[in-house]
């Protein structure tokens, strides 16, 4: 770890425990035999729903990567990327954001593509991401559903879901409109970026513009309609499965849960996209604290079933890849935090 990671991690982890702290402060009557009691009590058969659904997804996110290779990679198949991609999850898991370049360094290694090439794919999956993840929210919001129907009879949510509908649907659409200006003048873009932005810091130009060109080169990766069509159905289904995992795992709660439908999870699902904000590795923290919130402030859970569901919840989409990664790795004679070195190394030579 260098300084600099250091330094945020010191940050996070502050941050982080102010807000336990004063989580406790406002929860001194919570049940900690209640919370022990729920959890005890959970229906194991919703959590191994939830976890096969979570791997499901895993694989729909090595087809969709095929997709994206197939301008330079026509012969490679889901399989051959789908180590890399349980891999990388791993060390995202255990090692925090540095961990997101372990995916793309090791499919660029595994199939002698270049680094950058990998990272421009990475990011148009990022938009893809957050597109799907848009639609299916929106979708509930403004459409007949039950967190349509929770949001009428709550005024005040009602107004803050709208408004996230039009802020996700805004966002979404800014990136889609910077994709398309990048796709057809991305050259120019990154000329008149190197040009005026030259002398604001040393090298700072030049480092923008690459990631401009690096950007343009991964939107080559959608080669036509139907590439489209097949990426922005699967990323669709992809966290559609994700919600419903989220679902089964709520359900794993008996009676205090069965109103968690999918639509209404879509909640849990963003306040924890949110809440990954404030990460420590192998630790978690936001994504957790921003879960039970919700499922408390917003659902009106029980405290102690919140807080155990919350935990569960980021167990089962984070850390349950962990063991098959771990197995992976060694049986492919992988060191994370040595990939992670090298994948850093590489992120910066191609900066350079």
């Amino acid at each position: 770890m260098n300084k600099k990671q250091a330094v945020i991690y010191g940050l996070v982890l502050a941050v982080l425990a102010t807000l336990v702290y004063l989580q406790f402060q406002h929860w001194r009557t919570f049940d900690w035999g209640r919370f022990v009691e729920n959890t005890r009590d959970v229906r194991w058969k919703h959590v191994i729903h939830g976890i096969i659904l979570t791997f499901i997804g895993y694989g729909i996110r090595a087809i969709r990567w095929k997709i994206f290779l197939r301008p330079v990679r026509k012969d490679v198949s889901a399989r051959q990327l789908l180590s890399p991609t349980i891999v990388g999850f791993t060390g995202l898991a255990l090692l925090g954001r540095p961990g997101e370049l372990v995916r793309p360094y090791l499919i660029a290694r595994r199939l002698n593509l270049t680094f950058s090439s990998q990272m421009a794919v990475w990011a148009v999956e990022r938009i893809f991401d957050l597109g799907a993840f848009t639609v299916i929210m929106v979708s509930a919001i403004f459409l007949p559903s039950k967190l349509r129907a929770f949001a009428a009879e709550n005024p005040v949510y009602f107004h803050w879901l709208h408004f996230a509908g039009y802020l996700l649907s805004g966002l979404v659409l800014g990136l889609f409109t910077i994709a398309m200006a990048v796709n057809y003048k991305g050259p120019a873009i990154a000329n008149w970026v190197e040009r005026e932005f030259s002398h604001w810091a040393r090298n700072l130009g030049h480092r923008v513009a690459q990631r401009v060109r690096e950007f343009a080169g991964g939107l080559n990766t959608i080669h036509g309609p139907w590439s489209f069509i097949q990426v922005a159905a699967l990323s669709i289904a992809m966290w559609w499965l994700i919600a419903v995992g989220y679902k089964e795992v709520t359900h794993a709660y008996g009676a205090s849960m069965q109103e968690m439908s999918v639509t209404r999870v879509l909640l849990l699902m963003g306040s924890s996209m949110v809440g990954s904000m404030l990460q420590l590795p192998g630790v978690g923290g936001g994504s957790q604290l921003a879960t039970i919130e919700v499922l408390d402030k917003v659902f009106g859970v029980p405290r102690e079933i919140a807080v155990s569901c919350g935990i569960l919840l980021w167990l089962v989409s984070f850390i349950a890849i962990v063991p098959f990664g771990l197995l992976l790795a060694h049986r492919e004679r992988l060191s994370l935090r040595k990939v992670v070195e090298e994948s850093e190394q590489a992120e910066a030579e191609a900066s350079t």
